[in-house]
This record gives structure tokens, sequence and C-alpha cells, in this order.
């Protein structure tokens, strides 16, 4: 398969990078809880002749012409997407995460109004209220946390936080937390203070599908993902929704059709992605959506599913083993999170982010919960499995990681140590192709 046919004559310079990065992503172990590696079919549509359509608006609505096919693409996604989580209604419109997030937001809010958002210090993500974003930037947000001593969510006192708070919407979800979330729990709680449940599921969206992980779809009013992540497509995102608005007229009465009746909570997501928020959609996106929702039904992606939380456990373990602290003591989902406190690391999360990327391990710096330090320079590491489980690799491989983590961590950075890691690392990433027979350029 030839990826790109034609960039090493128009433009060798990219066409260098195209290829440095390849060999990067093959050479190495990618860590990263929110990346992944994704189909080659995906990659097609990417670079699709669906990139050269505009398509403002909805499917048999749109403003410009020659929509017919696309029409049939992003109808396709909508209802392969319906199917995959058991939705009543699907945007596939989103660009990403965070603007399909705002897209909620902005429908279900005003300015200024209050909502319950997961810290992000806690395992939370930037948009569930971090100051410094435009969720807290542009509405008032009340932070829950987890507890100190065990470092998990405790649903009591969430409750009194909400019943205290009175918010509009409460967020459910994680991008650091290696637990699993009880929506039930949260909408529960939702209900009894007349709020909206948000469940960002964009890490754990393909441990759903997979059936490793409680699905939030029968429970909360509003569920975004990434479509990337552990569900293995492009990067982009999704809303799934009820089709109804159970709080309509407690919180937003003035929004009504022209006819007199209220916006359903479909038509009021739908409005806040477009027109509100974005113009036209990437059709070649869409496209590859589509492809990735079709794969993720295939009984193939239950095991993928299953094992990612096997290797997950598996290198939890092997690290524990060997003296490494994780926050939670252990992991239910695809990630951790490594305390570097105990090493006498604190605050010193970059400096063995980059020891690690020179062993050939790509993970991220991290807060622990109740960071000492700040986020700049944080006392954790986050670490995942879908991607190395994508190209095959299964419990045996995590010892062998989990001792080339433990190595580079213990010795603080130390170069020898990294480069002779990084020699047990080439090894094993050749065992495992990241594209067998692709030619990315000719």
């Amino acid at each position: 398969m030839n990826l790109m046919n034609d960039v090493s004559s128009s433009d060798p310079e990219v066409a260098d990078m195209l290829l440095r990065e390849l060999k990067r992503q093959e050479e190495g172990i990618e860590l990263i809880p929110s990346e992944n590696y994704t189909y080659r079919s995906v990659l097609q549509c990417m670079g699709s002749v669906f990139t050269n359509k505009y398509s403002e608006g909805y499917p048999k609505k749109r403003y410009y012409g020659g929509n017919e096919i696309v029409d049939e693409i992003e109808t396709l996604a909508i209802e392969r997407a319906k199917k995959l989580f058991g939705a009543e209604h699907v945007n596939v419109q989103p660009y990403s995460g965070s603007p399909a997030n705002q897209a909620v937001f902005f429908a279900l809010l005003n300015l200024k109004d209050k909502f319950l958002g997961f810290s992000l210090t806690s395992g939370g993500h930037l948009t569930h209220g971090s100051p410094v974003n435009f969720s807290g930037k542009n509405y008032t947000c009340a932070s829950y946390d987890v507890d100190k001593k065990t470092e998990m969510l405790d649903m009591a006192v969430i409750e009194e936080l909400a019943k205290k708070e009175k918010p509009k919407m409460i967020i459910s979800g994680l991008t650091a937390y290696p637990r699993k979330i009880d929506f039930k729990a949260f909408q529960e709680i939702a209900e009894e203070v007349d709020a909206y449940q948000l469940a960002d599921i964009s890490h754990i969206s393909g441990l759903v599908v997979g059936g490793v992980h409680e699905s939030p779809v029968s429970y909360a009013d509003v569920v975004t993902t990434t479509t990337h992540k552990s569900l293995r497509g492009p990067r982009g995102a999704i809303i799934l929704s009820k089709s109804e608005d159970r709080l309509h007229e407690i919180h937003h009465p003035e929004k009504k059709t022209k006819s007199g009746e209220p916006f359903t909570l479909a038509r009021l997501i739908d409005s806040a992605v477009f027109p509100g928020l974005q113009g036209g959609p990437h059709d070649h996106v869409t496209a590859a959506k589509a492809v990735t929702f079709a794969e993720a039904m295939k009984p193939e992606f239950k095991e993928y599913a299953k094992q990612i939380v096997k290797n997950a456990k598996a290198l939890a373990d092997e690290l524990m083993a060997l003296g490494i602290k994780l926050v939670t003591n252990g992991t239910d989902n695809h990630l951790m999170l490594i305390d570097l406190r105990p090493e006498d690391l604190t605050g010193q999360g970059g400096l063995i982010q980059t020891a690690l990327d020179e062993a050939g391990i790509t993970l991220n710096k991290n807060t622990v919960p109740y960071e000492p330090s700040s986020p700049f320079n944080p006392s954790g590491l986050r670490l995942g499995t879908p991607a190395i489980t994508s190209r095959g690799m299964k419990e045996s491989e995590m010892k062998v990681i989990a001792e080339g983590l433990a190595e580079v961590i213990k010795a603080k950075g130390e170069s020898e140590v990294n480069k002779k890691v990084r020699k047990d690392i080439l090894e094993l990433t050749s065992q495992f192709p990241l594209y067998p027979g692709l030619s990315i350029l000719k």
C-alpha cells in the first residue's frame, strides 16, 4: 500500500519528516493513553477526495450543492454510531473532543452558569472546568476531587457538593483516573439536583463498546467521545444524546422553535455544533469515523478491548512488583498513573519523561492527586496500553516494558541507563511491525 505517492517529489523536506516520524513510531513504545495506531483504512479515508468538499449544514439540509454523496457518508456514520453505542441521537461533526464538550456547554448552559467538574489535578480534563480553559473562564465551575487517602472518587462527597452548589450540569468522565466511573450514580445525583449529566468517555469509549466498561448512554443526558484514543479512529469526536430534553423548562425555557415548542435536546446539540460553533464539517474525517464504527462492531474489537485492560493490569502489577508506586495502587481501565514522589522525584515528571524518550518509551508527565508541585513540573507520569495492544503486544511484553520503565525511573534520567533500555525496546518493537507492508512514500 502506498500511503502517499507524490510528497517526496513535491516536498522532500516534509517527506523526510514523514519518514522520520514513521520510524520513531515503529521503533518506540507508545504509552500515552490518549494515543493509538489507527487502521490503514482510516488513513486512506483521511487522505481521500472527501477532503475537497464543503458541506455546511446537515444531511438533506446543506448550504452548498454537490453534497449527495456527503449526505450518504454522514448518514451512514450517524446510523453506525447509533447502533454501536445504543444512542437515540448522534452528531458526528465535532472536530475533536474539546470542541464537542464546548458545544454541549453552548447548548445547555448560559454564560456564567454553574456546573460540577472533575478537577484537572485529580484526573479530569481541561474542559471539565480548568480556570485556563473556556469551561473555567466562561462558566462557573465547582470542582470535585478524589479522596485524599484512597485517591478514588467518593460519590457520597460528590452528592453533598452537588446539593450545596446546585449546578445546572455535572460532568462525569476522566483523562487521568485509573478506575471505573459509576455513571448511574452520577445520573442519580444529577436528577436529584435537576442537572444534566455530561459523560465524557473520550478515553474509554473503546472499552465501553468493547464491553469492558459500563456505558453511560442509558443514563446520561449527553455523552461525548473522541473517535481516536481507545476507539482507534481518526482525530475527531461525536456527541450522543437523548432525543428529548427532560430539563428544558427549568434551564432554558426561552429556547423555543418558531411554532413555540421547546427545542429537543437533540436539536439543541445540533444547533450548537452548527451554526453555533463550527462551519463545514471535515468530510474526510466523517468517512473515517464511519469506517471506525464498522470496525468497532466486529467481534475482534471486543477481544481487542479486553486485551487493552489485561495489558494495563499486567503492566500495573509488574511495575508495583518492581517497587513503582501507582496512584490508587492499580487500574481498572486502560491507564495508570505513576507517583514519582517515593522515588524522591517530586516535581520531576518532565525529567523522567525526557529520559524515557531517550529510552524509546513515550508517555507524558502528569499531576498526581493533591500535587505538591505545579502542572508544569508535576510529580507523576501517565501511561496506558491502547497503542501497544494495537501492535499485538500481550501480557508477556508488559514485563519487558515495566522493567525498562523502572530502570529509567530509578536511575533518575542517567543517560547510559536510557541507552541500555533503548536497545531492549528496539529488540521488542522489531517483533511487532506497526503497519506490515506499508509503503509511506514511493
